[in-house]
Protein backbone atom coordinates (compact mmCIF):
# COMPACT_ATOMS: atom_id res chain seq x y z
CA UNK A 1 0.00 0.00 0.00
CA UNK A 2 1.32 3.26 -1.17
CA UNK A 3 1.56 6.59 0.92
CA UNK A 4 -1.18 7.88 -1.37
CA UNK A 5 -3.39 5.51 -0.54
CA UNK A 6 -3.02 5.67 3.33
CA UNK A 7 -3.31 9.05 3.21
CA UNK A 8 -6.84 8.52 1.59
CA UNK A 9 -8.10 5.75 4.11
CA UNK A 10 -6.89 7.99 7.20
CA UNK A 11 -8.74 10.74 5.62
CA UNK A 12 -11.93 8.81 4.96
CA UNK A 13 -12.03 7.49 8.72
CA UNK A 14 -11.38 11.20 9.85
CA UNK A 15 -14.30 11.90 8.17
CA UNK A 16 -16.60 8.84 8.50
CA UNK A 17 -15.51 8.17 11.97
CA UNK A 18 -19.05 5.78 12.44
CA UNK A 19 -18.68 4.15 9.70
CA UNK A 20 -15.11 2.90 9.96
CA UNK A 21 -15.82 1.89 13.47
CA UNK A 22 -18.36 -0.65 12.11
CA UNK A 23 -16.65 -2.05 9.51
CA UNK A 24 -13.35 -2.47 11.88
CA UNK A 25 -15.66 -4.67 13.86
CA UNK A 26 -16.77 -6.44 11.41
CA UNK A 27 -13.01 -6.95 9.94
CA UNK A 28 -12.65 -7.77 13.76
CA UNK A 29 -15.18 -10.12 14.31
CA UNK A 30 -14.73 -11.49 10.98
CA UNK A 31 -10.90 -12.73 11.77
CA UNK A 32 -12.07 -14.45 15.82
CA UNK A 33 -14.48 -16.43 13.28
CA UNK A 34 -12.25 -17.65 10.73
CA UNK A 35 -9.76 -18.16 13.57
CA UNK A 36 -12.28 -19.82 16.17
CA UNK A 37 -13.23 -22.74 13.41
CA UNK A 38 -10.08 -23.56 12.09
CA UNK A 39 -8.42 -23.83 15.76
CA UNK A 40 -8.42 -27.61 17.59
CA UNK A 41 -7.57 -26.79 21.00
CA UNK A 42 -11.15 -25.52 22.29
CA UNK A 43 -14.09 -27.51 20.87
CA UNK A 44 -16.64 -25.01 22.06
CA UNK A 45 -15.21 -22.48 20.06
CA UNK A 46 -14.74 -24.60 17.09
CA UNK A 47 -18.63 -25.31 17.15
CA UNK A 48 -19.98 -22.14 18.22
CA UNK A 49 -17.33 -19.42 17.01
CA UNK A 50 -17.01 -16.22 19.14
CA UNK A 51 -19.78 -16.71 21.05
CA UNK A 52 -18.41 -19.90 22.40
CA UNK A 53 -15.53 -17.27 23.76
CA UNK A 54 -18.45 -15.90 26.12
CA UNK A 55 -18.05 -19.37 28.53
CA UNK A 56 -14.45 -19.03 29.02
CA UNK A 57 -15.11 -15.52 29.97
CA UNK A 58 -17.85 -16.48 32.62
CA UNK A 59 -15.89 -18.91 33.54
CA UNK A 60 -12.87 -16.52 34.36
CA UNK A 61 -15.61 -13.98 36.87
CA UNK A 62 -17.53 -17.16 37.98
CA UNK A 63 -16.11 -16.79 41.45
CA UNK A 64 -17.17 -13.09 41.74
CA UNK A 65 -20.68 -13.67 39.83
CA UNK A 66 -21.31 -16.70 42.65
CA UNK A 67 -20.16 -14.52 45.50
CA UNK A 68 -22.72 -11.58 44.82
CA UNK A 69 -25.15 -12.92 42.66
CA UNK A 70 -25.89 -16.59 42.79
CA UNK A 71 -25.10 -17.63 46.07
CA UNK A 72 -26.67 -17.16 49.50
CA UNK A 73 -25.00 -15.19 52.46
CA UNK A 74 -24.16 -18.48 53.87
CA UNK A 75 -23.56 -20.31 51.22
CA UNK A 76 -19.77 -19.32 49.94
CA UNK A 77 -16.65 -20.93 50.85
CA UNK A 78 -14.08 -20.58 52.31
CA UNK A 79 -15.29 -17.28 53.90
CA UNK A 80 -19.03 -16.54 53.50
CA UNK A 81 -20.59 -13.08 52.70
CA UNK A 82 -21.92 -11.97 56.40
CA UNK A 83 -18.35 -13.44 57.50
CA UNK A 84 -16.47 -11.04 54.74
CA UNK A 85 -18.89 -8.34 55.58
CA UNK A 86 -17.95 -8.23 59.46
CA UNK A 87 -14.38 -7.96 58.06
CA UNK A 88 -14.94 -5.23 55.66
CA UNK A 89 -16.98 -3.31 57.95
CA UNK A 90 -14.66 -3.57 60.90
CA UNK A 91 -11.74 -2.62 58.84
CA UNK A 92 -13.48 0.54 58.04
CA UNK A 93 -14.94 1.46 61.21
CA UNK A 94 -18.28 1.27 59.95
CA UNK A 95 -21.05 -0.60 61.96
CA UNK A 96 -20.59 -4.13 62.12
CA UNK A 97 -23.32 -5.44 63.58
CA UNK A 98 -26.25 -7.14 62.18
CA UNK A 99 -29.61 -7.15 62.53
CA UNK A 100 -32.93 -9.29 62.53
CA UNK A 101 -31.11 -11.98 64.78
CA UNK A 102 -29.32 -15.20 63.88
CA UNK A 103 -29.66 -16.67 60.57
CA UNK A 104 -27.42 -19.55 61.48
CA UNK A 105 -28.86 -22.84 62.56
CA UNK A 106 -27.84 -23.65 66.20
CA UNK A 107 -28.31 -27.47 66.33
CA UNK A 108 -26.57 -28.25 63.30
CA UNK A 109 -23.52 -30.82 64.28
CA UNK A 110 -20.83 -28.66 65.37
CA UNK A 111 -22.33 -25.06 66.38
CA UNK A 112 -20.29 -23.51 69.07
CA UNK A 113 -22.10 -21.44 71.81
CA UNK A 114 -20.78 -19.72 74.17
CA UNK A 115 -21.88 -20.00 77.75
CA UNK A 116 -22.21 -15.77 79.36
CA UNK A 117 -22.00 -15.40 83.13
CA UNK A 118 -25.35 -14.38 85.31
CA UNK A 119 -22.66 -11.72 86.44
CA UNK A 120 -20.08 -10.62 84.12
CA UNK A 121 -16.90 -9.11 84.27
CA UNK A 122 -17.87 -5.31 84.72
CA UNK A 123 -16.41 -3.27 81.70
CA UNK A 124 -16.04 -0.05 84.07
CA UNK A 125 -13.37 -2.05 85.82
CA UNK A 126 -11.28 -3.18 82.86
CA UNK A 127 -8.00 -2.25 82.45
CA UNK A 128 -7.01 0.11 79.71
CA UNK A 129 -3.37 0.15 78.99
CA UNK A 130 -1.81 3.26 77.43
CA UNK A 131 -4.92 4.42 75.63
CA UNK A 132 -5.50 1.33 74.09
CA UNK A 133 -9.13 -0.15 75.10
CA UNK A 134 -8.22 -3.36 72.68
CA UNK A 135 -4.84 -4.47 73.88
CA UNK A 136 -5.25 -8.26 74.95
CA UNK A 137 -1.14 -9.24 75.66
CA UNK A 138 -0.16 -13.06 75.73
CA UNK A 139 -0.23 -14.07 78.88
CA UNK A 140 3.16 -16.34 78.73
CA UNK A 141 6.72 -14.39 78.19
CA UNK A 142 8.15 -16.69 74.74
CA UNK A 143 11.33 -18.02 75.26
CA UNK A 144 12.18 -16.77 78.91
CA UNK A 145 15.48 -18.37 78.74
CA UNK A 146 16.43 -16.99 75.37
CA UNK A 147 18.68 -13.93 75.57
CA UNK A 148 15.97 -11.54 73.62
CA UNK A 149 12.80 -13.08 75.50
CA UNK A 150 9.60 -11.76 73.82
CA UNK A 151 5.96 -10.99 75.46
CA UNK A 152 3.45 -10.10 72.67
CA UNK A 153 1.58 -7.44 72.81
CA UNK A 154 -1.14 -8.60 70.92
CA UNK A 155 -2.61 -12.20 71.02
CA UNK A 156 -4.29 -11.57 67.69
CA UNK A 157 -1.23 -11.13 64.77
CA UNK A 158 -0.29 -11.67 61.41
CA UNK A 159 0.28 -14.98 59.46
CA UNK A 160 3.02 -16.08 57.44
CA UNK A 161 2.73 -14.60 53.58
CA UNK A 162 5.35 -14.13 51.87
CA UNK A 163 6.69 -10.87 49.97
CA UNK A 164 6.37 -12.55 46.51
CA UNK A 165 3.21 -14.28 47.25
CA UNK A 166 1.61 -11.18 47.74
CA UNK A 167 2.99 -7.80 46.50
CA UNK A 168 4.65 -5.10 47.78
CA UNK A 169 1.90 -2.78 48.39
CA UNK A 170 0.04 -5.67 50.09
CA UNK A 171 2.95 -6.21 52.58
CA UNK A 172 3.21 -2.52 53.28
CA UNK A 173 -0.03 -2.35 54.25
CA UNK A 174 -0.12 -4.97 56.87
CA UNK A 175 3.03 -4.29 58.35
CA UNK A 176 1.92 -0.79 58.85
CA UNK A 177 -1.21 -2.44 60.20
CA UNK A 178 0.32 -4.63 62.80
CA UNK A 179 2.83 -1.70 63.61
CA UNK A 180 -0.62 0.55 64.80
CA UNK A 181 -2.61 -2.19 66.74
CA UNK A 182 0.83 -3.86 68.35
CA UNK A 183 0.36 -6.88 66.42
CA UNK A 184 3.07 -8.78 65.53
CA UNK A 185 3.75 -9.80 61.28
CA UNK A 186 5.47 -13.11 60.25
CA UNK A 187 7.20 -13.00 57.00
CA UNK A 188 6.49 -15.79 55.62
CA UNK A 189 8.97 -18.27 53.92
CA UNK A 190 10.07 -15.55 51.52
CA UNK A 191 11.79 -14.09 54.54
CA UNK A 192 12.36 -10.30 55.31
CA UNK A 193 12.21 -7.77 53.11
CA UNK A 194 12.45 -4.18 53.17
CA UNK A 195 8.48 -3.70 53.16
CA UNK A 196 8.38 -5.89 56.75
CA UNK A 197 10.29 -2.60 58.26
CA UNK A 198 7.31 -0.21 58.73
CA UNK A 199 7.81 -0.63 62.90
CA UNK A 200 6.06 -3.50 63.63
CA UNK A 201 7.50 -6.73 65.68
CA UNK A 202 8.70 -9.21 63.16
CA UNK A 203 8.53 -12.81 63.13
CA UNK A 204 11.16 -13.89 60.51
CA UNK A 205 9.88 -17.71 59.04
CA UNK A 206 12.76 -20.12 57.72
CA UNK A 207 11.03 -22.51 55.72
CA UNK A 208 12.67 -25.60 52.92
CA UNK A 209 14.59 -23.20 50.89
CA UNK A 210 15.94 -21.28 53.75
CA UNK A 211 15.22 -17.88 51.67
CA UNK A 212 17.21 -14.44 52.62
CA UNK A 213 19.27 -16.63 55.16
CA UNK A 214 21.21 -19.09 52.30
CA UNK A 215 24.35 -19.28 50.90
CA UNK A 216 25.19 -18.92 46.71
CA UNK A 217 24.67 -22.66 47.16
CA UNK A 218 20.76 -22.19 48.79
CA UNK A 219 22.41 -24.02 52.60
CA UNK A 220 21.14 -21.92 55.44
CA UNK A 221 23.97 -19.67 56.39
CA UNK A 222 24.05 -18.86 60.14
CA UNK A 223 25.73 -15.87 60.23
CA UNK A 224 23.94 -14.23 57.25
CA UNK A 225 20.49 -14.57 59.45
CA UNK A 226 22.71 -13.51 62.38
CA UNK A 227 23.91 -10.64 60.55
CA UNK A 228 20.08 -9.89 59.89
CA UNK A 229 18.91 -10.08 62.56
CA UNK A 230 21.39 -7.79 64.19
CA UNK A 231 20.84 -5.24 62.16
CA UNK A 232 16.92 -5.12 62.02
CA UNK A 233 15.38 -5.07 66.28
CA UNK A 234 12.03 -5.63 64.84
CA UNK A 235 12.82 -9.15 64.42
CA UNK A 236 11.30 -10.57 67.50
CA UNK A 237 11.21 -14.36 66.97
CA UNK A 238 12.31 -17.07 64.53
CA UNK A 239 9.89 -19.41 63.09
CA UNK A 240 11.05 -22.69 61.48
CA UNK A 241 8.24 -23.86 59.07
CA UNK A 242 8.03 -27.90 58.60
CA UNK A 243 4.51 -27.55 56.97
CA UNK A 244 1.56 -25.60 56.55
CA UNK A 245 -2.27 -26.78 56.40
CA UNK A 246 -2.88 -26.07 53.05
CA UNK A 247 0.15 -28.11 51.11
CA UNK A 248 1.55 -29.93 53.84
CA UNK A 249 4.55 -32.23 52.84
CA UNK A 250 5.17 -30.14 49.57
CA UNK A 251 7.53 -27.87 48.67
CA UNK A 252 6.60 -24.74 46.23
CA UNK A 253 7.28 -22.59 43.27
CA UNK A 254 7.21 -18.99 42.60
CA UNK A 255 7.28 -19.23 38.68
CA UNK A 256 10.24 -17.18 36.89
CA UNK A 257 8.45 -14.45 35.63
CA UNK A 258 7.75 -13.15 39.29
CA UNK A 259 11.58 -13.78 39.95
CA UNK A 260 12.64 -10.43 39.24
CA UNK A 261 15.52 -8.26 40.82
CA UNK A 262 14.21 -7.33 43.78
CA UNK A 263 12.45 -11.00 44.97
CA UNK A 264 16.01 -12.63 43.81
CA UNK A 265 17.84 -10.10 46.08
CA UNK A 266 15.85 -10.64 48.87
CA UNK A 267 15.45 -14.36 49.29
CA UNK A 268 19.31 -14.93 47.74
CA UNK A 269 18.16 -16.71 44.77
CA UNK A 270 18.63 -15.93 40.68
CA UNK A 271 16.51 -13.68 38.76
CA UNK A 272 14.32 -15.01 36.44
CA UNK A 273 14.78 -18.17 37.53
CA UNK A 274 12.08 -20.90 39.30
CA UNK A 275 12.18 -20.07 43.04
CA UNK A 276 12.10 -23.74 44.73
CA UNK A 277 11.20 -24.61 47.75
CA UNK A 278 11.95 -28.37 48.49
CA UNK A 279 9.54 -30.36 50.71
CA UNK A 280 11.98 -31.08 53.15
CA UNK A 281 14.84 -29.35 55.06
CA UNK A 282 18.14 -30.18 54.28
CA UNK A 283 19.46 -29.00 57.73
CA UNK A 284 17.75 -31.61 60.07
CA UNK A 285 16.07 -34.97 59.16
CA UNK A 286 14.82 -36.42 62.29
CA UNK A 287 13.79 -34.92 66.01
CA UNK A 288 16.77 -34.65 67.50
CA UNK A 289 18.60 -32.88 64.65
CA UNK A 290 15.80 -30.71 64.99
CA UNK A 291 16.02 -29.84 68.11
CA UNK A 292 19.93 -29.28 67.78
CA UNK A 293 19.33 -27.11 64.61
CA UNK A 294 16.53 -25.13 66.79
CA UNK A 295 19.36 -24.39 69.69
CA UNK A 296 22.29 -23.31 66.96
CA UNK A 297 19.64 -20.54 65.98
CA UNK A 298 18.56 -19.82 69.05
CA UNK A 299 21.91 -19.45 70.61
CA UNK A 300 23.35 -17.94 66.91
CA UNK A 301 20.01 -15.14 67.60
CA UNK A 302 19.58 -14.66 70.89
CA UNK A 303 15.67 -15.26 70.26
CA UNK A 304 12.84 -17.61 70.76
CA UNK A 305 12.67 -19.99 68.39
CA UNK A 306 9.81 -22.06 67.45
CA UNK A 307 8.32 -24.13 64.65
CA UNK A 308 4.96 -24.42 62.48
CA UNK A 309 3.49 -27.36 61.52
CA UNK A 310 0.00 -28.92 60.39
CA UNK A 311 -0.07 -32.39 61.96
CA UNK A 312 -0.48 -35.89 60.20
CA UNK A 313 0.85 -38.55 61.43
CA UNK A 314 1.27 -38.41 65.16
CA UNK A 315 4.68 -40.13 65.73
CA UNK A 316 6.89 -37.29 65.32
CA UNK A 317 4.88 -35.44 67.65
CA UNK A 318 5.73 -37.80 70.55
CA UNK A 319 9.36 -38.11 69.89
CA UNK A 320 9.44 -33.92 69.85
CA UNK A 321 8.16 -34.06 73.14
CA UNK A 322 10.26 -36.66 74.16
CA UNK A 323 13.06 -35.16 73.19
CA UNK A 324 12.17 -31.78 75.15
CA UNK A 325 11.08 -33.66 78.25
CA UNK A 326 14.69 -35.23 78.46
CA UNK A 327 17.00 -32.32 77.17
CA UNK A 328 14.70 -29.49 78.28
CA UNK A 329 15.97 -28.12 74.58
CA UNK A 330 13.54 -27.21 71.94
CA UNK A 331 11.09 -24.70 70.25
CA UNK A 332 9.79 -21.90 72.59
CA UNK A 333 6.68 -21.85 70.98
CA UNK A 334 4.58 -24.35 68.39
CA UNK A 335 2.26 -22.81 65.76
CA UNK A 336 -0.46 -26.07 64.99
CA UNK A 337 -1.77 -24.81 61.27
CA UNK A 338 -5.36 -26.30 60.44
CA UNK A 339 -5.62 -28.27 57.00
CA UNK A 340 -8.73 -25.76 56.72
CA UNK A 341 -5.98 -23.21 56.41
CA UNK A 342 -5.35 -21.41 53.07
CA UNK A 343 -2.42 -20.50 50.57
CA UNK A 344 -1.86 -18.69 47.46
CA UNK A 345 -1.35 -21.91 45.35
CA UNK A 346 -1.83 -25.90 46.39
CA UNK A 347 -2.90 -29.04 44.14
CA UNK A 348 -6.31 -29.58 44.95
CA UNK A 349 -6.45 -32.96 46.59
CA UNK A 350 -3.40 -31.38 49.05
CA UNK A 351 -5.71 -27.99 50.15
CA UNK A 352 -8.79 -30.28 50.58
CA UNK A 353 -7.79 -33.53 51.78
CA UNK A 354 -3.88 -33.70 53.06
CA UNK A 355 -3.43 -32.79 56.70
CA UNK A 356 -6.01 -33.00 59.64
CA UNK A 357 -8.25 -29.50 60.77
CA UNK A 358 -7.12 -27.51 63.42
CA UNK A 359 -9.56 -29.23 66.36
CA UNK A 360 -8.60 -32.33 65.59
CA UNK A 361 -4.97 -31.53 65.28
CA UNK A 362 -4.24 -29.38 67.96
CA UNK A 363 -6.06 -31.75 70.53
CA UNK A 364 -3.74 -34.69 69.80
CA UNK A 365 -0.40 -32.64 70.03
CA UNK A 366 -1.48 -30.71 72.92
CA UNK A 367 -2.45 -33.46 74.86
CA UNK A 368 0.79 -35.49 73.90
CA UNK A 369 2.61 -32.57 75.58
CA UNK A 370 0.80 -32.26 78.52
CA UNK A 371 1.33 -36.32 79.31
CA UNK A 372 4.89 -35.38 79.28
CA UNK A 373 4.14 -32.32 81.96
CA UNK A 374 5.61 -29.89 79.48
CA UNK A 375 2.71 -28.31 77.95
CA UNK A 376 3.04 -25.32 79.90
CA UNK A 377 6.32 -24.48 78.90
CA UNK A 378 5.38 -23.73 75.61
CA UNK A 379 3.87 -20.77 73.65
CA UNK A 380 0.86 -22.27 71.73
CA UNK A 381 -0.07 -20.54 68.57
CA UNK A 382 -3.30 -21.77 66.35
CA UNK A 383 -3.86 -20.98 62.89
CA UNK A 384 -6.16 -21.46 59.91
CA UNK A 385 -9.13 -20.03 59.02
CA UNK A 386 -9.45 -18.77 63.10
CA UNK A 387 -10.10 -14.70 62.17
CA UNK A 388 -13.40 -14.71 64.23
CA UNK A 389 -14.06 -13.92 67.60
CA UNK A 390 -16.21 -17.54 68.08
CA UNK A 391 -13.24 -19.24 66.57
CA UNK A 392 -10.46 -17.66 68.52
CA UNK A 393 -12.18 -18.40 72.03
CA UNK A 394 -13.01 -21.94 70.72
CA UNK A 395 -8.93 -22.14 69.64
CA UNK A 396 -7.93 -20.15 73.41
CA UNK A 397 -10.19 -22.34 75.38
CA UNK A 398 -8.53 -25.77 74.02
CA UNK A 399 -5.00 -24.15 75.06
CA UNK A 400 -4.05 -21.40 72.47
CA UNK A 401 -1.83 -18.85 73.45
CA UNK A 402 -2.21 -16.70 70.36
CA UNK A 403 -3.84 -16.44 66.92
CA UNK A 404 -2.44 -16.54 63.82
CA UNK A 405 -4.24 -15.22 61.03
CA UNK A 406 -4.58 -14.25 57.21
CA UNK A 407 -6.42 -14.93 54.62
CA UNK A 408 -8.85 -12.34 57.31
CA UNK A 409 -6.09 -9.77 56.97
CA UNK A 410 -6.07 -10.06 53.25
CA UNK A 411 -9.96 -9.26 53.49
CA UNK A 412 -9.22 -6.40 55.40
CA UNK A 413 -6.47 -4.73 53.13
CA UNK A 414 -9.06 -5.28 49.93
CA UNK A 415 -9.08 -8.95 49.10
CA UNK A 416 -12.14 -10.03 47.79
CA UNK A 417 -12.15 -13.86 47.76
CA UNK A 418 -11.51 -14.39 43.78
CA UNK A 419 -9.69 -17.05 44.36
CA UNK A 420 -7.08 -16.10 41.51
CA UNK A 421 -4.15 -16.52 43.40
CA UNK A 422 -1.99 -18.84 42.34
CA UNK A 423 -2.55 -16.58 38.73
CA UNK A 424 -1.16 -13.37 39.44
CA UNK A 425 -4.26 -11.86 38.35
CA UNK A 426 -5.42 -11.07 41.70
CA UNK A 427 -8.12 -8.10 40.69
CA UNK A 428 -7.92 -6.69 44.39
CA UNK A 429 -4.01 -6.04 43.94
CA UNK A 430 -2.90 -8.09 47.15
CA UNK A 431 -1.54 -11.61 45.55
CA UNK A 432 -0.13 -10.71 42.52
CA UNK A 433 3.48 -8.56 41.69
CA UNK A 434 1.57 -7.18 38.18
CA UNK A 435 2.20 -3.54 38.79
CA UNK A 436 -0.80 -1.96 37.50
CA UNK A 437 -3.27 -4.22 39.75
CA UNK A 438 -0.95 -3.44 43.04
CA UNK A 439 -1.49 0.04 42.43
CA UNK A 440 -5.13 -0.22 43.50
CA UNK A 441 -3.86 -0.99 47.30
CA UNK A 442 -3.20 2.18 48.93
CA UNK A 443 -0.72 0.88 51.89
CA UNK A 444 -1.41 4.09 53.74
CA UNK A 445 -5.23 3.78 53.65
CA UNK A 446 -5.43 -0.21 53.76
CA UNK A 447 -3.05 -0.60 56.18
CA UNK A 448 -5.28 1.54 58.39
CA UNK A 449 -7.82 -0.26 57.84
CA UNK A 450 -5.50 -3.94 58.76
CA UNK A 451 -5.08 -1.92 62.06
CA UNK A 452 -8.77 -0.76 62.84
CA UNK A 453 -9.74 -4.77 62.09
CA UNK A 454 -7.00 -6.20 64.30
CA UNK A 455 -8.14 -3.58 67.28
CA UNK A 456 -12.00 -4.44 66.32
CA UNK A 457 -11.71 -8.36 66.67
CA UNK A 458 -10.00 -7.98 69.90
CA UNK A 459 -12.36 -5.45 71.73
CA UNK A 460 -15.01 -8.04 70.43
CA UNK A 461 -12.81 -10.30 71.76
CA UNK A 462 -12.57 -8.65 75.17
CA UNK A 463 -16.48 -8.38 75.06
CA UNK A 464 -16.76 -11.95 75.23
CA UNK A 465 -14.41 -12.85 77.71
CA UNK A 466 -16.09 -9.90 80.21
CA UNK A 467 -19.72 -11.51 79.16
CA UNK A 468 -18.07 -14.57 80.51
CA UNK A 469 -17.16 -13.55 83.60
CA UNK A 470 -13.02 -13.11 82.64
CA UNK A 471 -10.68 -10.06 82.09
CA UNK A 472 -8.72 -11.64 79.90
CA UNK A 473 -9.81 -14.37 77.23
CA UNK A 474 -6.73 -16.20 78.06
CA UNK A 475 -8.86 -17.43 80.50
CA UNK A 476 -11.43 -19.72 78.60
CA UNK A 477 -11.81 -23.03 78.78
CA UNK A 478 -13.76 -26.09 77.31
CA UNK A 479 -16.15 -25.69 79.62
CA UNK A 480 -16.92 -22.26 78.75
CA UNK A 481 -18.54 -23.34 75.47
CA UNK A 482 -20.71 -25.85 74.23
CA UNK A 483 -20.67 -28.01 70.96
CA UNK A 484 -23.88 -29.07 69.09
CA UNK A 485 -24.18 -33.07 68.73
CA UNK A 486 -27.78 -32.77 66.47
CA UNK A 487 -30.86 -31.72 67.54
CA UNK A 488 -31.15 -30.79 71.35
CA UNK A 489 -28.16 -32.45 72.26
CA UNK A 490 -24.67 -29.90 73.41
CA UNK A 491 -21.92 -31.25 74.84
CA UNK A 492 -19.04 -28.99 76.66
CA UNK A 493 -16.08 -28.51 74.78
CA UNK A 494 -13.81 -29.82 77.32
CA UNK A 495 -16.44 -33.45 77.41
CA UNK A 496 -16.33 -33.53 74.02
CA UNK A 497 -12.51 -33.21 73.29
CA UNK A 498 -11.38 -34.82 76.10
CA UNK A 499 -9.20 -32.92 77.78
CA UNK A 500 -8.90 -29.37 80.19
CA UNK A 501 -6.72 -27.08 78.73
CA UNK A 502 -3.64 -26.17 81.18
CA UNK A 503 -4.86 -23.76 84.16
CA UNK A 504 -4.26 -20.19 83.74
CA UNK A 505 -3.15 -18.64 86.80
CA UNK A 506 -3.99 -15.10 86.01
CA UNK A 507 -3.66 -11.97 88.36
CA UNK A 508 -4.93 -8.67 86.78
CA UNK A 509 -4.51 -7.99 83.43
CA UNK A 510 -1.98 -5.30 84.02
CA UNK A 511 0.32 -7.61 86.10
CA UNK A 512 0.97 -8.95 82.24
CA UNK A 513 1.54 -5.55 80.50
CA UNK A 514 5.44 -5.16 80.97
CA UNK A 515 7.15 -6.37 77.69
CA UNK A 516 10.58 -7.30 77.31
CA UNK A 517 12.60 -4.81 75.38
CA UNK A 518 15.29 -6.13 72.22
CA UNK A 519 18.12 -4.19 72.10
CA UNK A 520 19.68 -3.61 69.20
Amino acid sequence: MDAQMMNEMLNWIETNPLSATWIGLFLFFVAVFVRDITQKKHTIQRNFPIVGRLRYFLEMIGPELRQYWVANDKEERPFDRTERSWIYATAKGQNNNFGFGTTEIQYEPGYPIIKHKAFPFPESKAYVHNGDPSCIPCLKIIGPKRKFPYRPYSIVNISAMSFGSLGKNAVLALNRGARDSGAYHNTGEGGLSHYHMEGADIVWQIGTGYFGARDHSGKFNLDVLKEKVGKNACVKMIEIKLSQGAKPGKGGILPAKKVNAEIAAIRHVEEGKDCISPNSHSEFTNVKELVEFIERVAGGTGLPVGIKSAVGEIEFWQELADEMKRTSKGPDFITIDGGEGGTGAAPLTYADHVSLPFKIGFQRVYTLFQKEGISDQIVWIGSGKLGFPDRAVVAIAMGCDLINIAREAMLSIGCIQAQKCHTDHCPAGVATQNWWLQRGVDPELKGKRAAKYIQGFRKELLSLAHSCGYEHPGQFTGQDIEISMGMNRYQTLEGLLGYKRDEVKFTKLQDYTVFPKRQA
